[in-house]
């Protein structure tokens, strides 16, 4: 986490790994129905963090994350952390297609920025929500939901998952919205 003064000498990141239905859906009971089953994954994968570290922040090096062992002792760099930490092995608390695909980002990062993936930096945590895990339903090109008037659009329907893609989003709807009540022209 980054302080107000920024001055903390570590580098705050977040990556973000795409995750699908097939990466979910075998979580929760079945008495959840399938399109809520990525909120159960969620809750899941925090669960698994809250316990790994005993109710504190996980931290593990990148180093032991690829070789899937928990971490015993910090290198160079030190978490900046508000609250309670504890070194653990994160990776065992990831499916492994999530593992995989976080190290291969960092590396990936890398190469524009050098000691990104030095054996020594810090994951932390698990953030598990970026973008809303449900998707409401909407037509192809009316972009209306089978609920007559009503528009689902933006991050808490399930078609954006940020502030610009939020707007863009918004931006398609409303002409969605105006192609279907605009006025025919009389000639």
């Amino acid at each position: 986490m980054s302080y107000q003064a920024r001055d903390s000498g570590n580098a705050n990141s977040a990556l973000i790994v795409t995750v699908n239905p097939d990466d979910y859906l075998a979580y929760g009971s079945d008495d959840i129905p399938s399109a809520l089953r990525g909120v159960a994954f969620q809750r899941e994968l925090e669960k698994r963090a809250f316990v790994l570290a005993d109710g504190c922040v996980p931290v593990q090096l990148f180093e032991d994350f690829c070789q899937n062992r928990p971490s015993i002792a910090l290198g160079n760099v030190e978490p900046c952390i508000k609250g309670s930490w504890s070194l653990a092995n994160l990776r065992s608390i990831l499916p492994e297609p999530i593992g995989s695909s976080i190290e291969e980002g960092i590396r990936a990062f890398d190469r524009p920025i050098h000691g990104f993936s030095r054996p020594d930096s810090l994951l932390s945590g698990v953030e598990s929500r970026t973008s809303s895990p449900i998707r409401m339903e909407r037509g192809e090109k009316t972009l209306e939901s089978n609920i007559i008037g009503l528009y689902p659009c933006g991050e808490g329907a399930g078609y954006a998952g940020g502030i610009t893609s939020a707007a863009m989003d918004g931006i398609r709807v409303a002409e969605a919205i105006r192609r279907k009540y605009r006025a025919p022209r009389n000639t």
